[in-house]
């Protein structure tokens, strides 16, 4: 369990540093940052964890609109400390989902500092979970898959051929989900383009498209996508399929 966390807040308020000094007696490694974007966005080696003490929440929504954003490229965690009302606000801009624990204030740190031990473990769980890009241009569809995935997997979501090659040159995923139609890059010029480079080349793609003929199918095969699957499918089914691909592959590297 890598026991790292970034804490977001006023580096001079007597509050956050209370809590980074219990967290570092804790065992925790604590970066800190100002919410601002810029000087987060060059830290090197982010942890996953994110830690948000909030004093001003008007002056802090476009961070959380940014940390929105964050969750679906990177998937981190976020806690917060706020009050009730700003908690909702909160739920509101990111959902409620995105928010791995909320802490009320007046907070006690000592409590605080052992429920983000809680929280760093279940992230380790998580990232132990294999990695899986979908790649659509509707959002609906790919909220809708990840609720399906998320259980067993960690899934990264991207609305657009574009999206999907910017985000693989700077993160690795285990297998992507690949829409067939999409504006400007459709789905099979995404996977030529990451057949032509050697560090996408050899990762595994599924596409989960509407698209059913068998002109559309035979246009993809001499790209070798792992499977062809329709959208119209189950969703147990879709399941069922990564699964299957996940566990030849485990049985293969062992062969």
């Amino acid at each position: 369990m890598e026991k790292r966390i970034l804490l977001i807040g006023d580096k001079k308020s007597f509050m956050v540093t209370s809590i980074a000094k219990e967290l570092r007696e804790e065992g925790f490694e604590v970066i800190q940052s100002l919410h601002d974007v810029t000087e987060i966005e060059r830290i090197e080696n982010k942890p996953d964890v994110y830690l948000i003490y909030v004093e001003d929440l008007d002056d802090m929504m476009e961070f959380f609109v940014y940390l929105r954003d964050r969750v679906v490229e990177r998937d981190i965690s976020i806690s917060v400390i706020g009050s009730p009302d700003e908690i909702e606000k909160i739920y509101n801009t990111t959902s409620k989902d995105k928010i791995s624990a909320a802490f009320t204030r007046p907070v006690n740190v000592k409590e605080l500092a052992r429920e983000m031990l809680n929280v760093v473990e279940k992230e380790g769980e998580r990232l132990q979970k294999k990695k899986i890009l979908v790649v659509d241009d509707d959002g609906t569809m790919l909220r809708t898959i990840k609720s399906w995935l998320s259980e067993k997997y960690q899934v990264f979501m991207v609305n657009s051929g574009a999206a999907a090659i910017t985000f693989l040159a700077k993160n690795q995923v285990d297998l992507i989900l690949l829409d067939y139609e999409m504006p400007v890059i459709t789905g099979p010029k995404v996977l030529e383009m990451l057949r032509s480079e050697t560090s996408t080349s050899d990762i595994p793609v599924m596409f989960l498209t509407v698209k059913s003929d068998k002109e559309s199918v035979m246009q993809v095969l001499s790209l070798k996508p792992e499977k062809y699957l329709l959208k119209t499918m189950p969703p147990a089914d879709l399941v069922a399929n990564i699964d299957e691909f996940f566990e030849k592959q485990k049985i293969k590297k062992y062969m």
